[in-house]
C-alpha cells in the first residue's frame, strides 16, 4: 500500500487534530478534501514527515516515518500553497540545484538534471533570474520544479493552486497530474481538481468520514455542503 493508517491520532498541544484514522490507499492520485479545520492539512503534513502521529500505525511507501524518516524524506516531495516558504536560493537555477544537495551527485550530473527540470517547467529562460522577483505563478512552478528534480516517488501537495489565477492554476495542476512514476496526494478545496484524482478521502472534525472513487466522494461532500 502507498498509504496505510490504522487508528492514527495526532494531538497538537491540547487539541486532537486527527482522531482514529484508518485508511489503505494504493491509488496513483489521491484528493484530500474537507472544510477548513477538518484535519486534512495535518494529514498531509503527517504524510510528509512534518507532523508526528501521537498513536496508531502508519506506513507511507512501506516506511514508518518514526523509524525511516531519512528514507521517507528522500522519496517524498512537499509542495505548499505559499511558494515563498520553499524558495531559498537567490536565483532560479540555484534554487532548483539546492533541492539536489542531499543526493551528492557529480556536479555535471546535477547541472544536467537542473537543466532538464527547468525546461520541463518552462523556466529555462529564467534560470539566472532572481527567485523572489518571479510572479506568483512562476514561483509556484519553481517550487514544483525543485520538488520534481529529485524524482520523488510521492508528491504531497497542500493547496498548491490556492493563490493562483486560473491560467497558472491549470499549469500547476497539469504538472502535478502529468504521467510519470510519482504518486500524488493533493489537498484541495477545488472540487473539479479533486475529481481528476483516482481516489478521494473526506475529512470532518479530525476524522476520516469517507474514502473511495473521487467522483462519488466529491458528490457526497457537495451534498453535505448543501445541508
Amino acid at each position: 500500500m502507498t498509504i496505510h493508517l490504522d487508528g492514527v491520532a495526532v494531538r497538537l498541544g491540547d487539541v486532537d487534530v486527527l482522531r482514529d484514522v484508518s485508511l489503505d490507499v494504493d491509488a496513483r492520485t489521491v484528493a484530500v478534501i474537507g472544510e477548513n479545520g477538518s484535519g486534512k492539512s495535518t494529514f498531509a503534513r503527517m504524510l510528509g514527515g512534518l507532523v508526528p502521529r501521537s498513536s496508531g500505525a502508519l506506513r507511507i511507501l512501506g516506511l514508518d516515518p518514526a523509524t525511516h524518516a531519512d528514507e521517507l524524506r528522500r522519496r517524498t516531495a512537499l509542495v505548499f500553497s505559499n511558494p515563498d516558504a520553499q524558495i531559498l536560493m537567490p536565483t532560479v537555477a540555484e534554487d532548483v540545484a539546492f533541492s539536489l544537495r542531499r543526493e551528492r551527485l557529480p556536479a555535471a550530473q546535477a547541472r544536467d538534471l537542473v537543466s532538464v527540470a527547468l525546461e520541463r517547467f518552462g523556466l529555462a529562460d529564467l534560470a539566472e533570474c532572481a527567485s523572489h522577483d518571479l510572479s506568483g505563478g512562476q514561483k509556484q512552478l519553481l517550487a514544483l520544479c525543485g520538488a520534481f528534480v529529485r524524482r520523488p516517488d510521492l508528491v504531497v501537495a497542500d493547496e498548491p493552486t490556492a493563490y493562483l489565477d486560473a491560467r497558472n492554476a491549470r499549469r500547476v495542476a497539469d504538472h502535478l497530474f502529468a504521467e510519470g512514476s510519482h504518486r500524488l496526494v493533493l489537498v484541495t478545496h477545488d472540487l473539479a481538481l479533486a475529481q481528476r484524482c483516482d481516489t478521494a478521502v473526506l475529512f470532518a472534525g479530525g476524522r476520516l468520514v469517507a474514502a473511495g472513487d473521487s467522483g462519488a466522494i466529491v458528490s457526497e461532500y457537495e451534498a453535505i455542503l448543501r445541508c
